[in-house]
């Protein structure tokens, strides 16, 4: 027999056990339904989950330090990974080991500067670099004023982490303007009006910088200590200087300290190009302190040396699966590093367990609806014995007889297959309309629960396939 007789055979006999037939198939589909429906469950979740986890930054961002800052922080793995707070062992041992670390030399660290910037821009992988600068300042708005810390943004958090949605206003628009962004905590502490009326107003932050005593709109800024101190300082320069901002955009929330994460969210959010300009003032006026600290006279005072470094530096790689590769190099350029991607890792093994345990659950009604097929099989077989010892007599083969029958339990199988396919998907599109319904009247986002790639689709109808 030939392909096409042998399909055209198997198809007039399902045709012939109409009502069998169907059952038998929407027993298919409710185990193919039950068992996609599942499974797509678990993929939703988990897209959801670390959907939202990718896009909040965190687990794409390396946060580096110098390399005996790192030590100091997270013991001598430098990276929070392998480092040990408890030095075990016995006391002679620790001991020796002290001797050791002793007698090596010390070696300088590597200055986390603009140069610091560029080398870790040239690693592969890595999309975006930039400094992690918080800026003392005094925020002054008509009769309010509050001392707080302003957050350096870089552009590349649009979009990301807490400025995923900014509530009234927009983000920044470019990198240069000393255009600002609050909290909403803030806006409410700034203006007793609605926050949004804040949007294009103009707000002073101040900031100690060094510059000739006679820039306008400078006044001199008397160090906390007060005496020789104070008058040293404002002869070589150091005052109080205000810059004014433009608020553009209302953050709803703010995050506790940057490790990653689209950037700083603080109170207040400036730019990265003038936190810069910022941050050198400051260093600028905080070197003159240092130096001047316990100097009598102005004659007396050493040479004033002031660094660009930074205290940390952010890497955001361009693939969250990069982010060992990159630190692994980071750290082999002497420097300290650290990154949660761990977190994201035991996330995805929870989900492919749940997947696991959610696709065993759904294969139970799945294996119910397969004693059906073997049923309507059997059944046949039982109803139709004349026509099989027809079928040999005139010269049809074991094969041939078989062959029949498989091709019946294959259409059987895959037509339950798309039918539980579809059946999955509308089920699973109506429970999603009705939780998110239920989430948004409790205050809560909506999400896909459901997802239903197309591998998901391929393997259930496979699958139907082999167990028919």
């Amino acid at each position: 027999m030939i392909v096409t007789d042998t399909v055209q055979l198997a198809l007039r006999n399902l045709g012939q056990a109409k009502l069998r037939t169907a059952l038998t198939t929407m027993g298919v589909a409710i185990g193919i339904a039950s068992l996609a429906g599942m499974v797509s469950l678990g993929v939703g979740l988990q897209e959801q989950v670390v959907g939202r986890f990718m896009k909040s930054g965190l687990f794409d961002n390396i946060t580096v330090l110098q390399g005996q800052t790192g030590r100091n922080l997270f013991g001598r793995g430098g990276g929070g990974r392998g480092g040990n707070p408890f030095d075990q062992g016995r006391p002679s041992q620790r001991a020796a080991r002290g001797a050791v670390t002793a007698a090596a030399p010390a070696v300088p660290d590597k200055p986390l500067d603009d140069d610091a910037i560029k080398s870790l821009a040239a690693i592969a992988g890595v999309q975006d670099v930039y400094p992690n600068l918080r800026v003392p300042v005094q925020v002054k708005y008509l009769q309010f004023s509050e001392g707080t810390a302003a957050a350096g943004v870089p552009m590349s958090s649009r979009d990301e982490g807490a400025f995923q949605t900014v509530m009234h206003g927009t983000f920044f628009p470019n990198d240069t303007d000393n255009t600002c962004m609050l909290s909403l905590d803030m806006a409410k502490r700034v203006s007793e009006l609605d926050p949004k009326d804040l949007i294009g107003q103009e707000l002073t932050l101040t900031y100690a910088s060094v510059s000739p005593p006679a820039a306008p709109g400078a006044i001199p800024a008397p160090a906390p200590s007060g005496g020789a101190a104070a008058a040293l300082a404002a002869a070589m320069g150091v005052r109080w200087t205000d810059a004014t901002f433009k608020i553009v955009g209302i953050v709803e929330r703010e995050s506790g300290p940057n490790f990653g994460g689209g950037g700083a969210v603080s109170s207040v959010m400036i730019p990265l190009g003038p936190a810069k300009r910022l941050n050198a003032d400051l260093q600028a006026a905080e070197a003159i302190r240092r130096t001047l600290n316990g100097v009598p006279s102005l004659a007396t005072a050493p040479a004033v040396t002031t660094s660009s470094g930074y205290t940390s530096i952010t890497v955001k790689v361009a693939k969250a699966q990069t982010t060992q590769a990159v630190e692994d190099k980071i750290k082999a350029m002497g420097y300290s590093a650290f990154s949660i991607a761990d977190a994201l890792t035991a996330a995805k093994r929870i989900f492919i367990l749940l997947d696991i345990m959610l696709s065993l659950i759904g294969s139970i009604a799945l294996a119910v609806s397969s004693l059906g097929i073997v049923n309507t099989m059997v059944m046949s077989i039982l109803e139709r014995t004349r026509e099989i010892g027809i079928m040999k007599a005139l010269g049809g083969s074991d094969g041939d007889v078989r062959g029949i029958f498989l091709v019946e339990a294959s259409s059987i199988g895959l037509l339950g297959g798309v039918v539980g396919v579809m059946l999955g998907w509308t089920v699973g599109r109506v429970i999603n309309v009705v939780a998110n319904w239920y989430i948004v009247r409790q205050g809560g986002a909506p999400g896909q629960l459901f997802s239903l790639p197309w591998w998901l689709i391929g393997g259930a109808i496979g699958f139907s396939l082999v167990i028919s």
